[in-house]
């Protein structure tokens, strides 16, 4: 008779095996468990993030700036002319004085405007053409071979020598202008689309083709987000393109503007008027750098830049 064989596992000892110390230990209370609240942003931690990183910007800025007219003052008032001649030019209270006096008259506004309503059409038309044909040049190939060879052979032409031909192709002065800002500043932003185009990873183009996406849905989700950080670089070159090719054709064939206005202040030999247009040319265009980086910021979260990240 064979033996039984013995169980795998030992069985449980009885209640009378477990020590009495043991069994008389008092149970250890049970603590309600809460589940976990996320701890969301409020304004106050926006604001304090903010002014953490905006204050020593505008410290140094207004370091910078500073150090800048006084170094004017002293080059002006001691009339320097060390290969750069200080003659003749202003010194920083002349300047300030006579813009003063300027915005106290409605004729300084009036040419800001003229500039400002040619730049935000000029600009916001090359802005749309410029990234819709980048997006279809850099996608598409049979449409790169149609277009980018005309691209390529008008784009080394600068802006200002399309002023006698926009004079000949448009009816009034007003939309020549705006066509040569147009013209500054649509390269730079097509150009950078393409490059923007080219650069995105194929593995997103093929995940999302297995998704099931179409061509536009293609274009809008997948390869649009990704080349918004080369697009952005291209809005912020335009811009400036767009700037020096206003004034430019302001001062060529304009009535009104900041660059006429610097061009009559230079012709009547207002040497004080010339600097107020000067400065009043750089902080329109810090200003609508500034739009568009705040702008990007803001549609790019995800970028090191937006967060005040990769600098030291």
């Amino acid at each position: 008779m064979s033996a039984v064989p013995k169980p795998i596992y030992e069985e449980a000892a009885p209640p009378e095996a477990v020590p009495a110390a043991v069994a008389a230990a008092p149970a250890a209370p049970r603590v309600p468990v809460t589940p976990a609240v996320s701890a969301r942003p409020t304004l106050a931690s926006h604001i304090g993030a903010w002014l953490g990183t905006a204050l020593p910007r505008v410290l140094w800025t207004a370091v910078s700036l500073g150090l800048f007219v006084v170094a004017w003052h002293f080059a002006t008032r001691y009339r320097l002319e060390f290969f750069i001649r200080f003659t003749n030019v202003p010194s920083p209270g002349e300047v300030m004085a006579r813009f003063s006096d300027m915005l106290n008259t409605s004729r300084y506004y009036e040419h800001v405007w003229f500039s400002v309503q040619r730049i935000l059409i000029g600009f916001g038309l090359a802005t749309v053409l410029g990234v819709f044909l980048g997006l279809l040049i850099g996608q598409y190939r049979p449409v790169r071979n149609l277009l980018f060879p005309v691209f390529e052979v008008l784009r080394p032409i600068p802006a200002i020598a399309w002023v006698p031909m926009s004079v000949m192709l448009w009816p009034t002065n007003e939309t020549s202008i705006v066509f040569i800002t147009f013209l500054g500043s649509f390269f730079p932003i097509l150009l950078n689309t393409i490059h923007g185009v080219g650069s995105v990873d194929p593995v997103l183009l093929r995940a999302g083709r297995c998704l099931g996406a179409g061509e536009a849905a293609l274009l809008r989700q997948v390869i649009l987000p990704a080349a918004l950080p080369h697009i952005f670089t291209g809005l912020a070159i335009g811009m400036g393109v767009a700037w020096v090719s206003l004034i430019a054709a302001e001062m060529i064939s304009g009535q009104f503007g900041v660059g006429y206005l610097t061009w009559e202040a230079y012709s009547l030999i207002q040497y004080a008027d010339i600097v107020v247009g000067m400065v009043t040319i750089g902080v329109l265009g810090l200003a609508c750098s500034g739009a568009i980086r705040l702008l990007g910021n803001l549609l790019m979260p995800w970028l090191p830049s937006s967060a005040g990240g990769g600098q030291a």
